[in-house]
């Protein structure tokens, strides 16, 4: 790991987020200076799912070697950040460093994206970060070496990443967008940057949305914490840079990057938004395990083709599927199919004791998968999460995520009967 140097020793760092994941990560590393650390986010009370709260986050800077003031903030209310922001100059007498990190994500298509998520992911992105940054600017400016991050991504305006997430993609790059203008904006004055991971990083939300066995693809968020605190030990002429952490991180020096790795040695997921050209991407995906969104169709016939590995996996669901399944499932699925195996199936866990078969299902789908054949084999054989295929983009989901979960209990049931 990137050793601390002390530079960071009496700062006060305002971190949005800071409840668990890379904000807190980024903020045990500064308290290892002794820096301050206001730790502004929403979790006060222990989530059912997500461990941390800002109260002990609080704890383990403090633990760290830190001093740490929680506050209950949604970035979203111009009145709780403007309250967190007072407490933390009188509480440090000012403020250093500004952290964006808290963010939304919804992985969908626009038709798919129902308006309250939208305003989600723009109000917490793209707003919180501007006004977040617009109510800690004054105190920044008071300081002797100010800095801003942005957890966000350079602007890669290549339609791929857009097509199938447009809503997020803009979000997203709300905050890329506020990097650009403050850093110009304030130049001489404060240090404006943003940071993005090479990898997917292992926190307790990935392992929650991948499921089991996702974070072995990962690196932990010490990397992200480790480039962090090189970038804001710079100057404050060091600004409007667009930075990825391992190419960051060579820079400084770091050549061990298996130490980062949540399993030394495996392959790692990329992270969204880097892309040098689509097809040099496509390949570096698949070879990790992924199939890419942006993917051109397998040309194939559109008819659909009988027998194979599809039909295969039909006849396995049939011999397991039975009333208790079908109880603690309640949900019709359909499976638009392309690729080699083109064709519509369905899946019945509604009615009786279940069916399959080939077609529309005789009543209206609950949720509706569309993926390649291909990709719908390996998730029935416990080769791909279903979740982990809807946020690589090798699935589409129409209709309830619920029932899209509630799948992997089935697949189960298959991987026992040996599939």
């Amino acid at each position: 790991m990137l050793q601390n140097t002390g530079k960071l020793a009496g700062c006060t760092l305002f971190i949005t987020g800071a409840s668990r994941g890379i904000g807190k990560a980024i903020a045990l590393k500064a308290a290892r200076d002794g820096a301050n650390i206001v730790i502004a986010a929403k979790t006060a009370e222990p989530h059912p799912k997500l461990p941390g709260t800002i109260y002990t986050a609080a704890q383990e800077v403090e633990a760290a070697g830190g001093k740490a003031l929680p506050c209950v903030v949604d970035i979203r209310d111009e009145q709780q950040i403007g309250d967190a922001v007072q407490k933390a100059v009188d509480a440090f007498g000012g403020i250093d460093i500004l952290v964006n990190n808290a963010s939304a994500i919804s992985l969908t298509g626009t038709l798919e994206t129902h308006m309250k998520k939208v305003d989600l992911m723009l109000g917490i992105n793209l707003r919180g970060t501007y006004l977040t940054s617009k109510l800690v600017i004054p105190h920044l400016l008071k300081s002797r070496n100010p800095h801003i991050l942005n957890l966000s991504p350079p602007l890669n305006l290549n339609p791929v990443w857009f097509k199938n997430h447009t809503a997020y993609t803009m979000a997203k790059y709300g905050m890329s967008m506020c990097v650009l203008g403050m850093a110009e904006e304030f130049r001489g004055q404060i240090a404006v940057n943003a940071l993005w991971p090479r990898t997917a990083i292992q926190t307790a939300a990935m392992d929650m949305l991948g499921g089991e066995g996702v974070s072995k693809q990962c690196r932990k968020a010490d990397i992200i914490a480790d480039a962090a605190y090189a970038i804001l030990s710079r100057p404050k002429d060091y600004t409007g840079h667009f930075l990825v952490d391992e190419e960051f991180l060579r820079e400084q020096g770091v050549k061990d990057f298996d130490q980062y790795a949540v399993q030394p040695g495996h392959p790692l997921l990329p992270d969204f938004f880097l892309d040098e050209t689509p097809e040099s991407l496509v390949e570096k995906m698949e070879q990790h395990g992924a199939t890419p969104a942006f993917k051109p169709p397998s040309s194939s016939s559109a008819t659909p083709t009988s027998g194979g590995p599809v039909e295969t996996t039909f006849d396995v669901i049939k011999g397991v599927i039975n009333e208790d399944v079908v109880k603690s499932t309640q949900g019709i699925y359909q499976f638009d199919l392309s690729g080699e195996h083109t064709g519509v199936w369905f899946l019945d866990l509604k009615t009786g004791s279940g069916s399959v078969g080939q077609g529309e299902p005789p009543t209206k789908a609950d949720v509706v998968m569309k993926m390649d054949s291909s990709d719908f084999s390996k998730m029935f054989s416990g080769k791909l999460k279903p979740t982990m295929a809807f946020m690589s983009g090798k699935l589409k989901i129409k209709g309830d995520m619920t029932l899209a979960i509630k799948l992997e209990k089935l697949m189960n049931r298959m991987n026992k009967a040996k599939l």
